[in-house]
């Protein structure tokens, strides 16, 4: 099981009425399972986790797994606001054959340090699965400390960390002080140059839902070939995107209105989350159209 590559958070498609289209969903998992792309997630928070039931959450396990098990590495994102909740998540994931999971801080809880790695570990004692670390505190409220992070090290499951502070120091100092110790991944899309340069060997990116082959070309270019003159070009062309999810404040929007852009009807957020603007979208389609590829 391997962590490194670029790995796309799979949007959660929704019909006109609000519910899933699981068909449109195994139909996005196998388009972008054959366009480059490393791995894709399950779960994360590009796919709205957090207004899912259980259930239905479960049901997009097995949608995925089904469409493309085997042709891909499938990561499931098992957050929930308690350790049991999160457990039961990763058994769903474990039965419907996704082979790794994402895991960050329960949100809203907000545990203590000590408190979070014993969620970590009950969640790696139970599941016994390779397990990227999410460390989001905007979103989850608590941070992932050194100190638990050299915890959670000691145990070979805890592979990877996608690192979505925002605060380029600490990317400066996970990559000094952790380098070679995990694998680390770019969850802040519009310093990805900036994860590469310092080493980062993953990315997991909203954005590779419909702009796949871009993000593929700048990971090889820098990570595989060394080559940061054409990363540097190429980031030049998907700053503009990368920084509207990452700072516009419409992050799961912009993404749905890209899969659209890109030809896949994934339908609206839901509520609270609503949509663009008029203004909103017309600048986002003019910055985007240039970046599709054919079968976009």
């Amino acid at each position: 099981m391997s962590f490194e590559g670029v790995h796309a958070p799979l949007v959660t498609p929704f019909k006109s009425d609000g519910e899933i289209n699981h068909e449109l969903l195994a139909q996005h998992a196998v388009d972008l399972a054959g366009r480059g792309l490393s791995g894709l997630g399950v779960g994360g928070t590009t796919g709205e986790y957090y207004a899912l039931s259980f259930d239905e959450r479960v049901r997009t396990f097995h949608t995925v797994a089904d469409a493309v098990g085997g042709k891909t590495t499938l990561t499931a994102g098992i957050n929930a606001t308690t350790t049991r909740e999160s457990v039961r998540l990763g058994l769903e994931a474990k039965s419907a054959g996704i082979k790794a999971l994402l895991v960050a801080a329960p949100y809203y809880a907000q545990p203590t340090q000590d408190e979070l790695l014993q969620h970590m570990l009950a969640i790696d004692d139970t599941l016994d699965m390779p397990i990227m670390l999410y460390n989001f505190p905007a979103r989850t409220g608590t941070d992932i400390s050194d100190p638990l992070l050299e915890e959670l090290l000691k145990r070979p499951n805890f592979a990877a960390m996608k690192e979505s502070t925002g605060d380029v120091s600490h990317l400066h100092h996970l990559a000094t002080h952790f380098k070679d110790k995990l694998v680390l991944s770019c969850g802040m899309d519009d310093q990805a140059l900036e994860f590469f340069v310092w080493g980062a060997r993953s990315w997991v990116g909203g954005a590779a839902n419909f702009l796949p082959e871009v993000h593929v070309e700048l990971f090889e270019a820098c990570v595989k070939r060394r080559d940061f003159v054409t990363g540097r070009e190429l980031m030049t062309q998907l700053l503009p995107v990368l920084e509207l999810l990452e700072r516009g404040g419409k992050f799961i929007q912009y993404v749905r209105v890209g899969c659209e852009l890109a030809g896949k009807q994934v339908g609206s957020a839901r509520a609270p989350l609503g949509g663009l603007t008029d203004d909103e979208r017309r600048e986002f389609t003019k910055i985007v159209q240039p970046l599709l590829r054919k079968g976009s």
